[in-house]
């Protein structure tokens, strides 16, 4: 017969059950993985004042508009954007928390804010609800100019990024060049980093804004929408917004993107000229938090999974199509953050200088600024990148090389152009040296764009007229050529591979100038063509 248990070894019995449970939690929450993130979280809701069994998700949290009230805590509004993975790795999530590794490294409280509406960032930056902001450098003037924002002295402290196919021109059937955009009607977000895009690619092909119908759009994405209907030719949108409009409308394609003209969107971090000053130590730590992570990300590919898993959170993304947002852009590095401010002497590639200055004087001729904006060099603030020069030191915070290329082939003498832009450089009877007019012509029409389009092959053909026997002006116009590309090399340290030469002699006038009737014709026929060839890439 079963004996019943006594009241006192019930007892006993339920004190051991608890005293087991109570080692064991304590077990797991001290020496286990589980047990210090769950710990983590506790903490991250008790500073937060939120219950830890609460069903708010993080990405909520991350996406809510609203600043955190402790003016302890660094406060960074984002965009939709595949270039702040960095600064959401290192503090390991969006708002700050006990893991991330900004408050662990530094003891700097970080809060991103997800915050794609432009007007009202800027609305809470200049209310002080928001530090920091992000913004390109070509489209940092629309800031800088208006003298109720200027007032606030706005100035840009840190690179970001480059778009590297995040931003992208899309054509109809038809047109298959960027020659071919003249006369056409394109979409474009005005004013915005999508116009510097389209006026860049237009001056390669010797066009202008003005050679165009300009469709404006309140923002890339409704560019792309605009594209489906029959009112357009063309759109600048955004990756991957572009995807959809192209499977929509047959025989349409990617016309060029940030992929080949890779300087020329670079986003860039900025404050107020008195939080910078009033807070030099987070400034700091900031920036050079956020280099250890590009250096981390670059350098380990388990690192980028990590991040796109928070950045896909942060954004509401799957984690696929934030790993995707991620691919599109290369993360300025320290070093390319040197560069980018001047710091380096010896870099002769595009600066933030060159991208703010540029568009600070179309925008004003556009009528879209009122005022140009300050240079470049009153719109910055290079403190906390010279501070961590001594300490980002390493392969690691190196800048971006320039790109390699192998040398030319035969077939690319003939291969599709991009965009060709014809010019005139004026040779004495018979030579070939460059003279310092020459030179000057180069600087102001060539070299902005071979540094823009980065990537890809730069062809120079020289043509000449029909004085004299064929066969010297063939040679003649080769070494023509041959002495511009050996000016942009000498001069902007660029890839010798990278040129293709050719003479065409006086065997490819202008139309309506074959015979070389009059001096006007001739004149015309001694031109050289500089040409982006599409079908090459770096190697």
């Amino acid at each position: 017969m079963t004996r019943r248990l006594t009241t006192f070894s019930k007892f006993m019995i339920t004190m051991l059950i608890i005293l087991g449970l109570f080692f064991g939690i304590r077990y797991i929450l001290n020496q286990t993985e589980l047990g210090s993130k769950l710990k983590d979280q506790s903490k991250d809701a008790t500073e937060k004042g939120t219950d830890p069994g609460s069903s708010t998700s993080s990405s909520s949290t991350a996406t809510a508009e609203k600043a955190s009230t402790d003016a302890d805590v660094m406060t960074v509004q984002l965009v939709t954007w595949g270039g702040y993975a960095p600064g959401l790795y290192f503090n390991e999530g969006a708002r700050s928390n006990a893991r991330s590794r900004f408050l662990k490294e530094y003891g700097l409280k970080v809060d991103f804010i997800l915050n794609d509406n432009l007007e009202t960032a800027l609305n809470a930056w200049v209310a002080d609800e928001y530090d920091v902001l992000v913004q390109t450098a070509d489209a940092f003037p629309l800031y800088t100019a208006p003298e109720e924002i200027n007032a606030y002295n706005p100035k840009a402290f840190m690179q970001v990024d480059w778009s590297r196919g995040g931003d992208v021109i899309i054509a109809k059937r038809g047109i298959n060049t960027i020659n071919d955009l003249k006369g056409k009607r394109v979409a474009v977000a005005e004013p915005s980093p999508s116009q510097t895009l389209l006026i860049t690619a237009l001056e390669a092909a010797g066009l202008s804004y003005k050679d165009i119908t300009v469709v404006a759009s309140p923002d890339p994405v409704v560019a792309a929408t605009t594209f489906k209907g029959p009112d357009v030719d063309a759109a600048v949108v955004w990756s991957p917004f572009h995807l959809e409009a192209l499977r929509e409308i047959a025989g349409s394609k990617v016309l060029v993107s940030t992929k080949e003209q890779s300087h020329i969107i670079g986003d860039i971090m900025f404050a107020k000229e008195s939080y910078i000053q009033q807070n030099r130590d987070k400034i700091n730590a900031f920036y050079e938090g956020w280099m250890k992570a590009v250096a981390e990300l670059n350098t380990n590919p388990s690192n980028q999974q990590k991040a796109a898993k928070i950045l896909g959170e942060f954004l509401g993304f799957p984690e696929e199509d934030a790993m995707g947002a991620m691919m599109d852009v290369h993360w300025a590095s320290h070093g390319d953050n040197m560069n980018f401010f001047g710091l380096n002497p010896n870099y002769k590639g595009m600066k933030g200088s060159d991208l703010y200055d540029k568009m600070a004087k179309t925008f004003h001729d556009l009528g879209q600024a009122e005022r140009i904006a300050p240079p470049w060099r009153n719109a910055m603030n290079s403190v906390a990148i010279s501070a961590a020069n001594s300490k980002l030191t390493g392969s690691a915070y190196r800048a971006e090389g320039a790109p390699e290329f192998t040398a030319p082939t035969a077939a690319e003498a003939s291969a599709p152009a991009l965009a060709t832009k014809p010019i005139t450089i004026n040779f004495s009877s018979g030579q070939f040296s460059l003279t310092e007019n020459a030179k000057t012509i180069i600087d102001l029409q060539l070299a902005d764009i071979a540094k823009t389009f980065a990537n890809l092959r730069v062809r120079i053909e020289g043509n000449t007229d029909n004085v004299g026997g064929r066969a010297m002006n063939v040679d003649l116009s080769k070494k023509r050529a041959q002495a511009v590309a050996d000016y942009l090399v000498t001069t902007y340290g660029m890839n010798r591979n990278r040129f293709v030469i050719v003479g065409n002699g006086p065997d490819d006038p202008v139309p309506g100038c074959e015979t070389n009737s009059n001096e006007d014709c001739k004149a015309k026929n001694r031109r050289t063509e500089f040409q982006l060839i599409a079908s090459q890439e770096a190697q």
